[in-house]
C-alpha cells in the first residue's frame, strides 16, 4: 500500500472538470463559459458540505487562466467583520500579478455579517474589470437576495450512492487495498451525499491496516451496530410486539450506539421495506445501496408479516419525526422508542 498519508479527500481531490462527479448540469454550463470566453464577474455555489463547491471555484479559477499567486481564498468564518470586508474592497483594486483575472473565493458566505454583506454588495455592483467572485455557501437561506441577485447561482446537490461507489473504488485501486461493494455502499450511505465524507470515512477505515474492507469493518470504526441487530428491531415492530422492540432497542443502545445513528440505520431499512411494498420490481433501486442477501431478507419479512404499503409508509414517517425532533443526550433515545411504540401499535 502507497505510503503517502495524505487525506484521500485532499489527494484525490479533483484538478480538472472532467473529474468531477454528481454536478453534471454546473459542470457543463461552467465548461462553455469558459470555452466561449464568457465568464461572469460573479458566481455563486450553494448546496450541502462535501459535494464539491470549493473544488469547481478552484477549477473554474484555473480555467479562467488564473495562475495561483492570483487566487485568493477567504475563509467567510472567521473574516465575517467589516473590516475584513472593507479590506477586500481596497485589495481588489490591486491588478493580478501574473493572470488576466484575480479570483476572489469567498467560503461559507452566508457568515458575513450585516455591514460586511454591505461592504461586499459594493464590491459585486461595481467589479473592476479583473476581478471574477466565487462565492460558496452551505445556507443559501442566509445570504441576502441583493448578493444572490448579482451573481451567477449554481445549485450543488447531493451525490448519488452510486457515483460515491464508483469514486471509493477508484481510490481503493490506486492505494492498493480491496474493499466489498457492501462496504462501499455503507460508506456513501452514512456519507449522506457528501464525497469528502466518504474519502474521510475510507481513509478512516483504512487507518486501521485492513488490507481488504468488509461492510462490518465499517459499522466498527463508526460505532455502528450489525445490520443483524438492526433487522431485529425492524422485525419486531413490524410484529407488533411492542415488548420485544423495545428491549432489541435497548439491547442495541446499551452497546454505546448513537441513537441518531441507530435511526439512520433504520431509517434506510424502512425505506427499503415501502419501496418492496409498493412494488417488488423497485428492488433494482435498491441494488445500489443494499446487498442482494438485504433486499431479499427484507422481501422475507414483508411476505411473513404481511407488510402493506400504508403501514411501511407510516413506519418510514415515525422515524422521521423521530430524526428530526430535538432532545437533549439526556433523552437522545426517546423519540426513536415513542417512534417504535407507535409503529408497534399502529392499526
Amino acid at each position: 500500500m502507497p505510503q503517502n498519508n495524505l487525506v484521500f479527500y485532499r489527494k484525490y481531490r479533483p484538478q480538472k472538470f472532467e473529474e468531477v462527479v454528481g454536478q453534471n448540469s454546473t459542470i457543463q454550463i461552467l465548461k462553455n463559459a469558459v470555452s466561449q470566453k464568457r465568464i461572469a464577474h460573479a458566481y455563486l455555489f450553494s448546496g450541502p458540505r462535501g459535494t464539491g463547491k470549493t473544488t469547481v471555484a478552484r477549477i473554474l479559477a484555473r480555467e479562467a487562466g488564473c495562475a495561483d499567486e492570483d487566487i485568493i481564498e477567504i475563509d467567510a468564518a472567521s473574516s465575517r467583520g467589516i473590516d475584513e470586508a472593507r479590506a477586500l474592497r481596497e485589495a481588489v483594486r490591486i491588478v493580478p500579478f501574473r493572470s488576466d483575472f484575480k479570483v476572489y473565493i469567498i467560503d461559507e458566505v452566508h457568515m458575513l455579517t450585516k455591514e460586511a454583506f454591505n461592504a461586499l454588495l459594493k464590491t459585486l455592483e461595481e467589479p473592476p474589470e479583473h476581478a471574477i467572485f466565487i462565492l460558496a455557501t452551505t445556507e443559501l437561506i442566509k445570504v441576502p437576495d441583493t448578493i444572490i441577485s448579482r451573481t451567477q447561482h449554481f445549485p450543488f446537490h447531493k451525490i448519488a450512492i452510486p457515483e460515491i461507489v464508483g469514486e471509493l473504488k477508484k481510490i481503493s485501486s490506486k492505494e492498493e487495498f480491496s474493499a466489498s461493494d457492501d462496504a462501499l455502499k455503507i460508506i456513501a450511505f452514512f456519507a449522506d451525499g457528501s464525497l469528502r465524507d466518504a474519502e474521510n470515512i475510507l481513509f478512516q477505515v483504512v487507518g486501521g491496516g485492513l488490507k481488504k474492507i468488509e461492510e462490518k469493518d465499517v459499522r466498527v470504526i463508526l460505532g455502528a451496530p450489525e445490520e443483524e441487530s438492526v433487522e431485529r428491531i425492524v422485525g419486531a415492530a413490524f410484529g407488533k410486539n411492542v415488548a420485544e422492540t423495545l428491549a432489541a432497542l435497548d439491547k442495541v443502545l446499551e452497546q454505546g450506539t448513537d441513537p441518531t445513528l441507530l435511526g439512520k440505520l433504520m431509517l434506510r431499512n424502512f425505506r427499503a421495506i415501502l419501496f418492496l411494498a409498493l412494488d417488488p420490481k423497485t428492488k433494482h433501486i435498491l441494488e445500489h445501496e443494499f446487498a442482494a442477501e438485504e433486499i431479499a431478507s427484507f422481501s422475507s419479512l414483508i411476505d411473513g408479516k404481511k407488510i402493506t404499503s400504508p403501514v411501511a409508509e407510516h413506519a418510514l414517517r415515525q422515524i422521521l419525526e423521530a430524526l428530526t425532533t430535538p432532545m437533549d443526550d439526556a433523552a437522545a433515545h426517546l423519540p426513536l422508542e415513542l417512534a417504535l411504540i407507535k409503529i408497534a401499535t399502529y392499526k
